[in-house]
């Protein structure tokens, strides 16, 4: 319990620290957000505000998770499964936001390239899941054998979770403030199955967005982009993975499910009736074109997001 402390403390204060240059450097260099045209009319102000935060929230993260984790004598073989599946996930979002850069515009991989690059990292927890947990997965004292289903299920979490943690970033301090409940909840939930070093990466997390908020919040110094959306939320899938939480994973990250159901939803309905479901999706640009504040968006969501978070551990300890 103390290391977990430990790490959450020293990821914060890395955060802290490595963004005062990170964010100088990338103003100095003019590496600035492009915005969507479709996208509200409000956030046309945000752009040029330094993107690819990410960075210095995954080197908090990767730092302060080897530091504890050696520390605490917990750095085993899914530990470093996390670790080395967490730096992928973030190569990939860099690339997606260098080629945005380069490109002078909000246009990276493309959805194809990016969802081959997040399978093909997903496969690494997948194969380590698969060699020591089999084909089971769990809920609370149950357990349900997938089979050969089990692969296809365990790549369909990371990559979804990573997709939509990174829906969710669209609004200053949304990722990062729904974020730290729900990987509260996976560290709460892998520290009592006995998933050490999955809950001393979960907290370092937890710490790394306390600490970005202090950068992104209303009005945000800088973007995590998709360097740090991707990551995280691969990271969110991974930790799910791990620490035996998939199930429950649909719980504590339901802000970033309902996100996604949001784009899936208004897609087939505006192709099956030529109708919108939504003002914009995701969903958080509704209730923007609804009039509704980026402040009191990023409070409700998160708010929503600790009672998600608090239920989904509840029912790990009573079922």
């Amino acid at each position: 319990m103390i290391m977990i402390a430990v790490a959450l403390l020293l990821s914060m204060v890395l955060c802290l620290l490595f963004g005062i240059p990170y964010i100088d450097f990338l103003r100095k260099k003019t590496i600035g957000q492009y915005i969507l045209d479709v996208a509200p009319e409000a956030h046309a102000k945000k752009a040029g505000t330094p993107t690819t935060g990410g960075v210095f929230i995954i080197a908090a993260v990767i730092i302060a998770s080897i530091i504890t984790l050696f520390m605490a004598q917990k750095m085993d073989n899914s530990a470093w499964i996390i670790i080395i599946t967490l730096f992928f996930m973030a190569l990939a979002g860099f690339q997606d936001d260098y080629l945005k850069i380069k490109g002078h515009e909000n246009k990276g991989l493309s959805p194809r390239g990016k969802l081959i690059r997040q399978i093909l990292i997903a496969l690494i927890p997948t194969v380590y899941a698969m060699q020591n947990y089999g084909t089971v997965i769990t809920l609370g004292s149950r357990t349900f054998d997938l089979g050969i289903f089990y692969p296809i299920f365990t790549v369909f979490v990371v990559t979804g979770a990573s997709n939509a943690y990174n829906l969710t970033d669209g609004l200053d301090g949304l990722a990062a403030a729904t974020g730290i409940p729900a990987f509260l909840a996976c560290g709460i939930i892998a520290f009592a199955d006995g998933h050490n070093a999955a809950a001393i990466v979960a907290a370092t997390v937890i710490g790394a967005l306390i600490g970005f908020l202090k950068y992104n919040k209303p009005k945000a110094q800088v973007f995590m982009g998709d360097t740090g959306s991707l990551a995280l939320g691969g990271l969110l899938g991974t930790l799910a993975v791990i620490g035996r939480c998939e199930l429950l994973l649909a719980l504590f990250g339901g802000i970033f499910v309902t996100e996604t159901l949001s784009v899936i939803l208004q897609v087939m309905s505006f192709k099956l009736t030529g109708k919108r479901i939504f003002k914009m999706s995701p969903i958080h640009h509704h209730f923007e074109l609804c009039g509704h504040s980026e402040v009191r968006i990023v409070k409700e969501f998160t708010a929503v997001s600790c009672i998600l978070s608090a239920i989904a551990v509840i029912l790990y300890f009573i079922l």
